[in-house]
């Protein structure tokens, strides 16, 4: 062994279907972030500038999948929203 400590047969399973679970939420992330985008380009074509808050949105967005993609690869032990609390997205940047 490597050192590490050895999950409890049960923890794993549960993990390996938060695993599934939270796949399936990437992938719904995934697909809102498209149509996301899609609305910001269309709302940045009619206007000058893109929405603000879509834009923070998409950002936080983003960091949700972050956070699936560390847990899904055992990179962080915590699962994501709706474990804990949807990430921020630090304001809006300047465009």
């Amino acid at each position: 062994m490597n050192g590490e400590p050895v999950a409890a047969p049960r923890n794993i399973w549960l993990r390996g279907l938060l695993m599934i679970l939270m796949g399936l939420a990437y992938q719904l992330a995934a697909t809102l972030l498209f149509f996301l985008a899609f609305i910001q380009f269309v709302l940045a074509l009619l206007g000058d500038a893109p929405n603000s808050r879509l834009m923070a949105f998409g950002r936080s967005l983003g960091r949700y999948q972050g956070q699936i993609a560390d847990f899904v690869s055992f990179a962080a032990d915590e699962p994501p929203f709706p474990f804990v609390d949807w990430p921020a997205s630090d304001g809006p940047s300047a465009p």
